[in-house]
């Protein structure tokens, strides 16, 4: 689904510009994300647009099904980059200056966006789409009720692997923007209500891929924990992962790797998943040691238009057949 797009001002003053190197620097403050989680109405010029910034490019595609050619939509961490190592420019801070709304994954996976909303001046206009999502606790590896607290250090945040997370993201964004521009609202409404039913397919094709697989091959071994929301919610068992963290800049030790291929190995895995904006290298060398299949998978972001996964539901069908493929 295409929209219009607004582009970042390239030019920024020398206040905003300083401001830039403060956040680049890794300066922080308190968190702004809890004050208000929708936005107030915005007062819209005839033929004025919503302008919308979406953190990464899943979240622009749910933003893109919902806001259509109402909104303008602008996409903050480029497309194919990984959302935990992403460091803003000071084109960001305009841009979100400029925006009517941010649109955000949450759950931690922005750790640049608390020192970004605030230097910008945002810190009332960001909405972070998982909230409402029953999360995953990394310290007890159990589930733990969000409770309406938008930030989780200790939470998995990878939402978006399950459709259903997904439609809790349409939901959110139909209140956003049908709250900041109630003159569409009917429009958002109905936008949202058939992009659910698409979800709702794609839910289904899913359960009848991984039936697909015996229950006792359905075994995840990523590059980090990644797959979490998709494990519980189709029957997978994750085994480990080469990184066992929440996020991809972490460092696994030398007894850590050893305790995963021997777990591979007891376990009888088939495969180890890598995602295309990770280096696969760690996980080739316990693919080759344990004599496992390595795959390659979409996991932070879409592809450019055009490509295997270039918007979300292509994403989940590259995936999930990706995974069947290799298990079954």
């Amino acid at each position: 689904m295409k929209t219009s797009e607004w582009s970042f001002r390239p030019v920024v003053s020398v206040a905003l510009f300083c401001v830039a190197l403060v956040i680049l620097s890794g300066c922080s403050s308190a968190s702004p994300l809890t004050e208000m989680p929708f936005p107030a109405p915005v007062d819209l010029a005839p033929g004025e647009k919503l302008r919308v910034v979406a953190t990464t490019s899943i979240v622009r595609d749910v933003a893109a099904n919902v806001g259509r050619d109402l909104i303008d939509l602008a996409l903050l961490i480029p497309t194919g980059t990984d959302p935990h190592s992403f460091e803003p420019i000071p084109q960001d801070v305009a841009a979100v200056a400029d925006a009517h709304v941010l649109l955000a994954n949450g759950v931690g996976l922005e750790g640049f966006l608390e020192p970004l909303l605030e230097s910008a001046g945002a810190s009332r206009r960001v909405v972070e789409l998982s909230t409402g999502i029953r999360l995953l606790d990394a310290g007890e590896n159990r589930d733990q009720p969000a409770e309406g607290e938008p930030h989780h250090p200790d939470m998995d945040p990878h939402t978006w692997t399950d459709p259903n997370n997904v439609m809790v993201w349409v939901e959110n964004t139909e209140r956003t923007l049908s709250t900041l521009d109630p003159r569409n609202a009917e429009a958002y409404r109905a936008n949202a209500q058939a992009y659910r039913a698409q979800l709702d397919e794609l839910d289904r094709w899913v359960r009848d891929q991984v039936a697909r697989i015996p229950v006792e091959q359905r075994l995840l071994v990523t590059d980090h924990l990644v797959f979490g929301y998709l494990a519980r919610q189709y029957g997978f068992t994750q085994v480990g992962a080469i990184i066992p963290a929440y996020t991809s800049l972490a460092q696994p030790s030398a007894k850590e790797l050893a305790e995963l291929e021997e777990a591979i190995r007891d376990a009888g895995v088939k495969a180890v998943f890598v995602g295309h904006t990770v280096n696969p290298n760690l996980a080739d060398t316990v693919a080759r040691d344990t004599g496992t299949q390595l795959v390659l998978l979409y996991t932070g972001s879409l592809t450019e238009n055009g490509g295997d996964a270039d918007t979300y539901l292509d994403y989940v069908r590259y995936n999930v057949s990706a995974i069947v493929a290799a298990l079954k």
